[in-house]
Formats: structure tokens, C-alpha cells, sequence
């Protein structure tokens, strides 16, 4: 699971921002939606994420899509903030592992495009939950500064290892226990993380389970078939024949059109069977292709990372599907979507404070925070308030302020002129 991000000077972020997915164990309100690692350590299983457009939610989401793609040896697709004069960015990730807490951090120069600053440690806490750190290695080319403590083998050639890539994919691993885990260690950070975008979210995920045809296989399709109410069946099949224009559609020419998976999607309504890729409307589609990355995120544990998670879809649906992860049934998967429907604001049924957060844009730049920052001595604001309607006012920020009736004014002086 992962226990916080911290990021600077990346895309929208000119100043370091941070999220920290740890539970606030002040209150008690819905256990269910945490994951208790041990008595020092509970982390949250959902976190929702509002603003207007263009503050720093896709944003967020790129920069953990470079983490995944750095510890996957993928080139890196990260930018530096365009208002900052630097081009050095800096990206960290903790995260469990084994029941231990670990931090992961680089720098990232968009420049030379090399990793001028690398680190990893173990984060530990005492019984009165005082943090400390232990160092695995530190590998900083800027202040010259290079360690690790448990290899001194390893520790005398980081100064001359190669900055193009990250340690683990620079040095021959097979020579050092300690790099072997190391990698072990971030390459599996980086399988446990999944992220999709509702407006272009893929189905080839859907289709090979659905081929597979396994008991996860039919909890996918379950869950299709609850979102969807007039559906009795959705399933890929194989030899199935179609016609056009009257006419047996030649299997070759789909194929060479890449069309042969899509249209083996079939949807069943009253015991017809249809062709879901023609039948069915957007927003089934889209369940169907994100209903995959759910459920295999909660059968293995992984971080779901959603950009438009209520794109076209019911915001019933989207609430039963933020349920899934808040629930006690759910042991160690979390949920990391970007929302705008407020109606799911809800810290009376659904969320704790602090799995809300909101971006903003103001003359010091982006900004990312909790819910959690607002006290009731500032805000008034309690786990029982209507969130939503103090949402709406402007209290928390991280709201759009349009005004498109002096733009139609405008355009109606300018046909009078």
C-alpha cells in the first residue's frame, strides 16, 4: 500500500506538494476505510480528489505515472514546472512492503534527462511513534554525498555509477544481495500500482479475463452485470459470426482493422445477444472496461489510480465502486480517483476528512490539501456538516468561478455594433 507522495517542481507543481494516504487515528469514524498495518501504522484505502480543471489533478497523476514507469525501467515522461527556471524535478513515494514502511525519492534532471539524486530508506517508529529512518542507500551526485551502510562494496561505486537510469538498472545486481532486494522491492511498488483515465480507458484488460474465463473471470462480469440493470449477461465469444450489409462479415478484414476483440464483446438484454461495441452506451462500456482494474486491484492488493473516475457514469455506480475499497472485506487495496460530482462529497456515510483533497491555483502556484487541514475553529466544519454545500460556497477553495453570461453579452454587443 502506498503511505504518501511528495512532489516538486514537476508539471503543475512549482512548489512541493504532499499527500499523505495515513489514517488520522484521532477518530474512529468508519474503521472500514483504513487498513491497519500495525499498532503505529493505518493507512487509508480511498482518496478522493476535487478541483477545477486545469490545478494540478492530471497533474498528480502524470507524476505518479513517472514513478511507475522509473521503477519499470519505461522511459520517463516527466516535466519540469515551466514558471520555475529549474529543471530538476523531485518525486518520492513511502510505501509498505512486507509490513515495513519504505521511502523511495529521486531527482530527475529534464535537461541532461538523468537521475542526479537517489534514496532509499526504512521508515521506523518507536512505541511512542517518534519516526526515524534507517538508510538502505543514498546515491546524490549534486552534493557528492554516497552511502550505503549495509555494502561497503556496493557504497565505493555509486559515485561512478551511470546517472541515465536509476540504480537498480545501472549496476549488475547479481554481484550485491542488498541491490537484488532493493529491486525486488521497487519493481514490486511498481506492479501494484495501475492507472487509467476514464476518457481513454482501454478494454484489452476486460477482454483477457474474460478469455481466461477463471473465478475472477465472473466476479468481472458480476460486476458488470450489477451496473448495469437491464443486463442478464456480458461475455467474449469466440466464434461468433456477424453480418454486414445483409451479408457474413469476412473475419480477416475486422481483423486487419483490429476490430475482431471489440466486436467479440457481447451483451446480453432479454436473452438476445448483441454486440456490446454497437449496443451498448458509453457508460457501459466504460464499466465494463474499468470493472477489470477493480476487481483485480481488490483480489491483489494493488493501487487503483483513477483520472475521471465519475466519466459518464451514475454517481451511484461511482459511489458502490469507492464502497468496495471502503470495506472491510477489502484488506490492503487502495483507490486513488479524481472526481467532480459532489454529490459524493459525503463525510457522513462515506469518507473521513482526510481522504478528501483538493487542488487549487493561486498567485503562489498549485496547491494540493486535505479536508483534514480545515479545523472547526476556522471553518466551523465538523465529520457532520454537509460538505457539499460548504463546497459549493467556496469554503475549501478548489472550485471554478465562470462567468460565461457577460461572455454571451459581450457577443450580443458586438451583433448590435
Amino acid at each position: 500500500m502506498i503511505t504518501s507522495f511528495k512532489f516538486d517542481n514537476c508539471f503543475a507543481f512549482n512548489k512541493q506538494v504532499e499527500m499523505v494516504l495515513r489514517a488520522d487515528m484521532r477518530t474512529k469514524k468508519f474503521s472500514s476505510n483504513i487498513s491497519k498495518i500495525n499498532e503505529n501504522l493505518n493507512v487509508l484505502k480511498c482518496v478522493a480528489i476535487y478541483g477545477p480543471n486545469n490545478t494540478g489533478k492530471t497533474s498528480f497523476i502524470n507524476c505518479v505515472r513517472a514513478i511507475k514507469r522509473t521503477l519499470e525501467n519505461k522511459e520517463i515522461r516527466l516535466n519540469s514546472n515551466i514558471f520555475t527556471n529549474n529543471s530538476i524535478c523531485y518525486e518520492y513515494i513511502s510505501f509498505i512492503y512486507d509490513d515495513k514502511e519504505y521511502y523511495y525519492e529521486y531527482k530527475f534532471d529534464c535537461k541532461t534527462r538523468s537521475y542526479v539524486y537517489e534514496k532509499m530508506a526504512e521508515i521506523t517508529r518507536d512505541q511512542h511513534k517518534n519516526e526515524s529512518e534507517n538508510v538502505i542507500f543514498i546515491k546524490d551526485t549534486i552534493n557528492e554525498n554516497y552511502e550505503c551502510p549495509s555494502d561497503l562494496n556496493l557504497q565505493n561505486i555509486l559515485n561512478i555509477a551511470s546517472t541515465n537510469n536509476i540504480l537498480i538498472y545501472t549496476v549488475q545486481i547479481e554481484k550485491f544481495k542488498i541491490l537484488q532486494k532493493i529491486k525486488e522491492i521497487l519493481t514490486n511498488v511498481a506492479n501494484n500500482i495501475e492507472i487509467v483515465d476514464m476518457n481513454r480507458i482501454p478494454n484489452s484488460k476486460t477482454i483477457e479475463m474474460l478469455k481466461n474465463k477463471t473465478e475472477v473471470t465472473k466476479k468481472i462480469v458480476d460486476f458488470i452485470k450489477n451496473a448495469d440493470v437491464y443486463l442478464d449477461d456480458y461475455r467474449y465469444e469466440e466464434n461468433i459470426q456477424f453480418e454486414i450489409n445483409g451479408k457474413e462479415a469476412d473475419e480477416k478484414i475486422l481483423k486487419n482493422q483490429n476490430f475482431m476483440d471489440q466486436i467479440k464483446l457481447v451483451s446480453v438484454y432479454k436473452g438476445s445477444s448483441v454486440p456490446s461495441i454497437l449496443f451498448d452506451s458509453l457508460g457501459t462500456r466504460k464499466i465494463a472496461a474499468l470493472a477489470s482494474y477493480v476487481i483485480t486491484a481488490i483480489e491483489d492488493g494493488k493501487t487503483l489510480i483513477v483520472d475521471e473516475l465519475d466519466s459518464s457514469l451514475h454517481f451511484k455506480i461511482t459511489r458502490a465502486i469507492i464502497s468496495m475499497f471502503n470495506n472491510e472485506i477489502n484488506k490492503n487495496a487502495q483507490l486513488i480517483a479524481t472526481l467532480h460530482d459532489i454529490s459524493l462529497l459525503d463525510c457522513k456515510k462515506m469518507f473521513r476528512k482526510e481522504q478528501i483533497w483538493f487542488t487549487d491555483k493561486n498567485n503562489n502556484g498549485t496547491e494540493l490539501y486535505s479536508l483534514k487541514e480545515f479545523s472547526y475553529d476556522q471553518t466551523g466544519i465538523r465529520d457532520t456538516t454537509d460538505i457539499q454545500d460548504k463546497y459549493s460556497k467556496g469554503v475549501f477553495g478548489a472550485i471554478p468561478d465562470p462567468d460565461l453570461i457577460s461572455t454571451l453579452l459581450e457577443v450580443d454587443m458586438d451583433e448590435d455594433a
